[in-house]
C-alpha cells in the first residue's frame, strides 16, 4: 500500500537533531533514560551529534560545561526526567553562574500520560527554572524548532548561560511537516559612546594610583592583548579578580600582581593604596564567609565596563558603568588614552611598570621558589612542593583545571596563566566539577595536554568521569590531592569555631583508595607518596598520549 504521508514530514526527534545542528552543535552530553530513547534512536542516524556517555546527571553538565567554556561553542546536554534533572541542578547551578552557553533537556512522559502520574513524573520546568536563563517544554510539534531557535538565542545571547527544554515523549515520535526556521544570534560586541569613553579615559588619567581589576570577560571576549595594552597605557597593576575561574590576565606580565583572595580584610589593605579601581569584565570584590569588614575602602571609587549590568554597583556604587563588550571598550580606550595623556602620561606610565616590576607575580614566584627546599624522604608531600614542580613539568601550551581548595593554594603562584584557555576554574563553588570539566576541556582542545589538579574531596563527587575519559582515549593527566579528608572545613572549623576535632570530616576509616578506583575505571594509575614517586609518575604520564592517566599524591593535612 503506498504511503499516504506528507513527503516534507519529519519526526519531532530527527528535527530536534537537525536543529540542534544548524544551530552549530557539534557535541551531545548525556545519560539516556526510557524517555531519552527517541533522541537515542535518531543519533543511531546522526554521528555527526558527537554524542559523549557520562554515568551520572551531574557529571554530563560538568563534562559539558568544560566543553562549552573551552570551546566557546554551544553545547547540548541530554538528562533523564525528574530524578536525572534532580541530579543535574547543582551542576547547572555552577553553569549559570560561569554563563556558559547550554541547551539542556530532558525526556518527559508523553502528555496525558504526566496525568496519571506514572514512575519518575514531575513537572519539570518548575525544577530547573531557578537555575537557567530560560525554561519551557514543547507541547506542539510544530513549536518544536521555534522553541530551539529560542533557546540556542537565549543561551548564547550576553550575559550568557544555560537554558531548559523538557520533550514530552510524543513530541519526539510524532510526525509533522515542520517549519525549521533559522538560527538568529545577537551581536553584543557593542563599544560605548565617544562621550562615555572620553569621560572613562579623563577619569582613568585623572586618577593618581589607578588599578586594574581583570576579569573571566577579558578572556570570554579574546581581549588579552587589549587588557595588556591598557595596563601599559596607563602604567596600572593589575590584580585578578577574587574568584579565580578563568585565565584572565597574563600572569608574566610586568603590571601583573596576582589574584585578590577572599578574605576583606586583605582585600580592603591591598586596594587602600589605590584611589581608583577599573573593573574590566569584573566580579565586584565577590566574597565566600561573612565579614563585619567591608572589602572596598570608602577611598577607593570604582568605574566598570563589561556586559553584566547587574555586577554594576550591586554591592558598591560605580562612579562610570558602561554596558559594552571588554575587547571593543578597550580597542577603542587605548587609543584615546595615549591621545589625552600624550608624552608626559607615556613616560609616567614607564616608570610606574618599572616599579610594579620590583613587586609582581613573576618577582614574587621567584622569591618563593628561591625558599622552597625539595623534600629528601619526606612523605607524605608538602602540597607547595608538588604544585612547583608539577607546573615545571607541565608543557608551556597545557590546560590547567583546578578543583583542589587547600591543596591547591599555592598552585597559582607558579602557574602562569599565557592565554585565554589556559586555566578553568569552578566559579560557584559547589565541588565535584573539576574532574568531569576536564573531560570536556580536553575535548575542546585535543592538540593540548589538559592537566586537572583536583582534590580527593571533589573527585568523590564526579569520579565515574574518569570512565568518560577512558571511553573517549583522552591524554587528561589526573593529579588527585589527597589529605584524606575535607581540609578546608577543617581549617574554618578551628579558624570560626576554635573547634580542633571535626565530626565527619575524615576519609580514613577506612582509607580510599583512588588509584585503585580509577584502574577500575580503565584509567592507568599510581599512588604515590615521596618526591621521587611523584617525579617518576609524572614523566610516565606525560610521555603517554593514549588514554588518561591519574596519579593519587598523598599530601600533608
Amino acid at each position: 500500500m503506498p504511503d499516504a504521508r506528507v513527503s516534507n514530514t519529519i519526526t519531532g526527534r530527527d528535527a530536534f537533531l537537525r536543529v540542534l545542528s544548524d544551530e552549530g552543535v557539534v557535541k551531545m552530553f548525556g545519560n539516556p533514560g526510557t524517555t531519552e530513547l527517541p533522541i537515542m534512536h535518531a543519533l543511531s542516524s546522526a554521528p555527526e551529534m558527537g554524542y559523549v556517555l557520562g554515568l551520572q546527571e551531574a557529571v554530563v553538565i560538568c563534562m559539558a560545561d568544560g566543553y562549552a567554556r573551552a570551546s566557546g561553542k554551544l553545547v547540548s546536554c541530554n538528562v533523564h526526567v525528574a530524578p536525572g534533572l534532580g541530579n543535574a541542578i547543582g551542576s547547572i547551578y555552577t553553569s549559570l553562574m560561569s554563563g556558559t552557553p547550554m541547551i539542556v533537556t530532558a525526556g518527559q512522559q508523553e502528555q496525558g500520560h504526566g496525568l496519571t502520574e506514572p514512575l519518575l513524573y514531575a513537572p519539570l520546568v518548575p525544577i530547573a527554572s531557578p537555575v537557567v536563563k530560560w525554561a519551557t517544554e514543547v507541547s506542539r510539534i510544530e513549536d518544536l524548532p521555534r522553541i530551539l531557535r529560542r533557546a540556542a538565542k537565549v543561551a548564547t545571547t550576553a550575559p550568557t548561560g544555560p537554558v531548559f527544554i523538557s520533550l514530552p515523549g510524543d513530541i519526539l515520535n510524532n510526525e509533522a511537516a515542520i517549519d525549521m526556521a533559522a538560527p538568529t544570534r545577537v551581536d553584543t560586541a557593542v563599544r560605548p559612546s565617544d562621550a562615555a569613553l572620553e569621560q572613562l579615559a579623563r577619569r582613568l588619567l585623572g586618577a593618581e594610583k589607578p588599578v586594574i581589576l581583570a576579569g573571566h570577560e577579558i578572556a570570554t571576549s579574546d581581549a588579552f592583548a587589549e587588557a595588556t595594552a591598557l595596563a601599559e597605557t596607563l602604567g596600572a597593576p593589575v590584580l585578578q579578580q577574587t574568584v579565580a575561574w578563568g585565565a584572565h590576565f597574563p600572569s608574566e606580565h610586568p603590571a601583573y600582581l596576582g589574584a585578590l583572595n577572599r578574605d576583606q580584610k586583605n582585600v580592603r589593605r591591598i586596594l587602600g593604596d589605590y584611589d581608583l579601581m577599573f573593573c574590566v569584565g569584573a566580579d565586584v570584590l565577590k566574597m565566600s564567609v561573612w565579614s563585619e569588614t567591608e572589602p572596598l575602602p570608602e577611598t577607593t571609587a570604582v568605574a566598570m565596563g563589561g556586559l553584566r549590568d547587574w555586577e554594576m554597583g550591586k554591592n558598591f556604587p560605580a562612579e562610570i558603568a558602561l554596558r559594552a563588550d571588554v575587547k571593543e571598550t578597550l580597542k577603542a580606550l587605548v587609543p584615546l588614552l595615549t591621545k589625552l595623556g600624550g608624552a608626559a602620561r607615556a613616560g609616567t606610565a614607564k616608570a610606574s611598570l618599572a616599579e610594579i616590576a620590583t613587586r609582581n607575580w613573576s618577582s614574587q614566584r621567584a622569591a618563593r621558589k628561591a625558599k622552597l627546599t625539595a623534600p629528601a624522604s619526606e612523605k607524605p608531600l608538602h602540597a607547595e612542593w608538588a604544585m612547583m614542580r608539577l607546573v615545571e613539568k607541565m608543557p608551556k601550551d597545557a590546560i590547567l583545571v583546578e578543583e583542589g581548595l587547600t591543596s591547591t593554594t599555592t598552585l597559582f603562584n607558579y602557574f602562569p596563566f599565557r592565554d585565554r584557555n589556559s586555566f578553568f576554574g569552578n566559579v560557584s563553588g559547589g565541588i565535584g566539577w573539576g574532574i568531569a570539566a576536564a573531560v570536556g576541556v580536553q575535548i575542546a582542545h585535543p592538540a593540548r595536554r589538559v592537566v586537572a589538579v583536583i582534590g580527593d574531596g571533589s573527585a568523590m563527587y564526579s569520579i565515574t568521569a574518569l570512565w568518560s575519559a577512558a571511553n573517549q582515549k583522552l591524554p587528561v593527566i589526573f593529579i588527585i590531592a589527597n589529605n584524606a579528608g575535607y581540609q578546608i572545613l577543617k581549617n574554618r572549623l578551628k579558624l570560626f569555631h576554635g573547634n580542633d576535632t571535626p565530626i565527619g570530616m575524615d576519609f580514613d576509616d577506612p582509607p580510599m583508595d583512588i588509584a585503585a578506583i580509577s584502574r577500575g575505571f580503565g584509567v592507568t594509575a599510581e599512588r604515590v607518596d615521596t618526591a621521587a614517586g611523584f617525579e617518576g609518575a609524572l614523566d610516565k604520564a606525560l610521555a603517554r598520549t593514549d588514554g588518561p592517566s591519574l596519579i593519587e599524591v598523598m599530601i600533608k593535612s
